[in-house]
């Protein structure tokens, strides 16, 4: 006489042990994207401080070489040479007529212009060139910083 057939199935120990290795690999799996998420934005704001930083250093040098009798802290409008833009701190990004860039309030750009021989000899004299360091601060306190030369033409 034939045997009854066992019925197959998974036991309620199985079923535990199974479902605690998919959590465990669900949570290394979650903790992986999170880390990733959390670092692609500190790179949004490098990437967002050298975009601010090439946009203000291209405002600049398109200035012409030299200062104007601006005064310390005069509006950005008024600011027409180059030598003008030196010590200019923003706090917050501005367009070039000095209005604030919105959501980029958390920067900081910082401009510094510099006589500043350009090359070896025969170099463009110091008195003939201008370095212009454009210095941005993001809201994780990392900087980047752009540099570029404005020489008096001949």
């Amino acid at each position: 006489m034939p045997t009854p057939a066992r019925c197959r199935g998974v036991t309620l120990v199985e079923l535990i042990v199974t479902i605690v290795i998919v959590a465990v690999a669900v949570s290394g799996v979650l903790a992986l994207v999170s880390a990733t998420a959390a670092r692609s934005a500190e790179n949004m704001q490098q990437v967002q401080a050298a975009a601010i930083a090439g946009s203000y250093l291209s405002e600049i040098l398109q200035k012409p070489f030299g200062s104007d009798p601006c005064a310390p802290g005069c509006a950005r409008t008024q600011m027409a040479k180059v030598g003008d833009y030196n010590l200019l701190v923003d706090v917050g990004a501005h367009d070039a007529t000095g209005s604030p860039v919105s959501n980029l309030a958390s920067y900081t750009v910082r401009v510094s212009v510099t006589n500043s021989a350009l090359g070896t000899a025969p170099a463009v004299p110091a008195a003939q060139s201008e370095l212009v360091t454009v210095t941005v601060t993001s809201p994780d306190n990392q900087t980047v910083a752009q540099s570029g030369y404005r020489t008096l033409y001949p």
